[in-house]
């Protein structure tokens, strides 16, 4: 008999735990909580880029793969200026190949990687953006493409 209580006192325990469980009045649908505070970061560090130059073997192949990170900032794919008021800080770049007038926006947070360069002196600059599209740091990379590429 001594052997058994052990087991019976759990068994006890289990059930009562069960019931004043079963017994207590359900939490208040999510609807009415009151919002999760957020506490906005006011004296934020200014976001920084930093570019790796690309490595000369994928340059031999005709590839460019620029690694960069974003220091002070998010990279997503959120624009417009609601998102200005996110915090911390998010963004994404703006890349601009040889001077165009044009340039395209990434917010992957991935390496840019460009092929079909033509051999030869080659320029890229890479802006870090705001959601709203103004650009707060950037850098350019200065590359050659080998002729045999």
């Amino acid at each position: 008999m001594p052997r058994r209580l052990p087991l019976l006192l759990s068994t006890v325990a289990l059930v009562l735990t069960a019931c004043s469980a079963a017994a207590q009045p359900a939490p208040a649908a999510v609807p009415d909580w009151p919002p999760a505070p957020v506490v906005p970061l006011p004296q934020q560090p200014p976001p920084a880029l930093v570019v790796d130059a690309p490595l000369p073997e994928q340059l031999a192949n005709g590839l460019v793969v620029l690694r960069y990170r974003a220091e002070n900032l998010r990279i997503v794919p959120v624009y417009g200026p609601a998102a200005l008021d996110v915090s911390p800080r998010i963004g994404h770049l703006h890349v601009t190949v040889d001077d165009a007038a044009w340039h395209w926006a990434d917010g992957s947070g991935e390496p840019l990687i460009i092929q079909a360069l033509p051999p030869g002196p080659h320029r890229i600059r890479i802006g870090l953006a705001d959601p709203d599209h103004h650009v707060l740091d950037s850098k350019t990379v200065d590359f050659v493409i080998p002729a045999h590429a």
